[in-house]
């Protein structure tokens, strides 16, 4: 194994490469309009994806950090959702599966108020968008003043959260439930086998696999693995995506979706104070960040374990299991000490072993189902790792903190801003120069960073040059939905 960095990064000019890269990764991945994860194997816009990018975007372009969540934003459904893709029409169909084509969300997402000039997926993804608008807000609180950023996506962040509490409270206990493997961002995790084995898999001559193209199968999800993903969403896509009528054969209760819807009630909160909205709203979010966290806790908490688990809701049993999902929680607000504390001990225990391998495995170090090169089943991401650091400062665990922020900073170094990783080796996996890899880098040498040197300064100003033209295009309302292709931005 590798060896791993135990002090902080340190100051001064040493990392200015990794912020120059980092930015050139995401002006690479700008579409004038939004920010693909990748050109290659992701080539459109994902809902949590531009969420983890506007946080990086914020301390170099703040005003294309307000855009990146303003095009995602205006392709929201009328029944508040905020779906998981948003296509770019200049990408070929075959470019990536599942394709417009295949949702149909401006015919089956009628009902449910799917755009008719934008075409999206029909699922969602986790709420980590209030959490990052607050975020981008104060990063230059005069620009996102200037250009009434807050006030006009507030709206749009307050229906997605009804959305959540109400149609997608299909438990009854005060959770929002997942109905996609997709939806948790977690695909194919082992939380997920039990409950997607009884999931009928979709003909194998139904549809073709675009990811195989530009990664190794040994990296990706299996065959079956997604014939049941297939199969799940045209189920969900054939009853026209009516969260009440489709017949569910995948309904779960996971926790890091809801320790980040958390997270973002607080954050609304923040924003309604902030635009002067009746104190009642902010009062009415903290209310419900309080609720849900019990009800976290209630449904999900697991005393023997030390860790959160999912509920499958067909069964109402638990799901068993170590995912990082279940550590996720430590970012959230007044969880008992009793909890916080045991996830302390499971993160540093031998499931996860934190600062001892690379980031945070995203599944059981010790368990069979364990495999460091497989998506969801073991690697390490940097945007569950980035949430763990968060919830580590939260938790006073500054030591911890800084060993996993340095591991972070390295790994996002020395892999060129790959994917994930092998939790053991440090290898990067999956595709390169990957955005959220390079945002979040961004973040967390910002938030440990002040200093701006001339290289960074320069490279801010190329960035602002473009926006400039551009908001002049779009009368500076941000408003635009162009969807330009590769290159757009240089």
């Amino acid at each position: 194994m590798t060896t791993i960095l135990e002090t902080p990064p340190p100051g001064g000019g040493r990392w200015t490469p990794l912020r120059q890269a980092a930015t050139h990764v995401l002006l690479d991945n700008w579409t004038g309009a939004a920010t693909v994860p990748s050109r290659a194997l992701y080539p459109h816009q994902w809902s949590w994806d531009s969420a983890f990018i506007a946080i990086g975007l914020r301390h170099v372009a703040p005003r294309r950090a307000q855009r990146e969540l303003e095009t995602l934003l205006g392709a929201q459904w009328d029944d508040g959702r905020i779906p998981h893709i948003v296509f770019n029409p200049a990408v070929p169909l075959d470019a990536y599966f599942p394709s417009p084509d295949f949702w149909r969300s401006s015919t089956a997402g009628r009902a449910a108020g799917a755009p008719r000039a934008v075409q999206t997926s029909g699922i969602v993804q986790p709420p980590v968008h209030a959490l990052a608008a607050w975020q981008v807000h104060l990063a230059d609180p005069a620009e996102s003043r200037r250009r009434g950023f807050l006030p006009r996506i507030y709206p749009r962040l307050a229906a997605w959260h009804r959305y959540l509490a109400t149609r997608r409270d299909l438990g009854g206990g005060g959770l929002a439930a997942v109905v996609h493997p997709w939806e948790p961002g977690l695909d194919n995790s082992p939380y997920w086998d039990a409950a997607l084995a009884r999931v009928e898999p979709a003909p194998p001559h139904s549809f073709r696999r675009a990811d195989l193209a530009h990664g190794s199968p040994s990296d990706r999800p299996t065959d079956l693995d997604y014939a049941r993903y297939v199969r799940l969403a045209g189920v969900y896509r054939d009853h026209d995506y009516d969260d009440a009528r489709t017949p569910h054969a995948f309904a779960v209760e996971d926790p890091c979706f809801n320790a980040l819807l958390i997270a973002s009630e607080h954050a609304l909160a923040a924003i309604a104070r902030t635009i002067g909205a009746d104190p009642a709203d902010a009062r009415a979010h903290l209310r419900r960040a309080e609720e849900t966290t019990a009800a976290l806790v209630d449904r999900l908490w697991d005393p023997a374990a030390g860790v959160f688990g999912a509920r499958d809701l067909l069964t109402g049993e638990p799901i068993g299991g170590y995912g990082v999902s279940g550590l996720v929680p430590l970012i959230v607000p007044g969880l008992p000490a009793r909890v916080t504390a045991a996830l302390l001990r499971t993160a540093h225990g031998p499931r996860f072993r934190l600062g001892q391998v690379h980031l945070v495995p995203s599944y059981d170090l010790t368990a069979e189902e364990f495999d460091g090169n497989r998506y969801w089943r073991g690697p390490s991401w940097f945007n569950t790792a980035w949430l763990i650091y968060r919830g580590l400062v939260r938790q006073g665990r500054a030591g911890s903190a800084r060993v996993l922020r340095t591991q972070i900073l390295t790994a996002a170094g020395s892999t060129g801003f790959a994917e994930y990783l092998e939790p053991y080796t440090g290898q990067g996996r999956g595709i390169r120069r990957f955005a959220w890899t390079a945002a979040l880098a961004l973040d967390l040498l910002h938030s440990g960073e002040r200093d701006v040197d001339e290289r960074d300064v320069e490279d801010v100003e190329e960035i602002e040059d473009v926006e400039e033209a551009e908001e002049r295009d779009t009368g500076g309302d941000g408003a635009s939905t162009t969807r330009g292709g590769a290159g757009a931005a240089r």
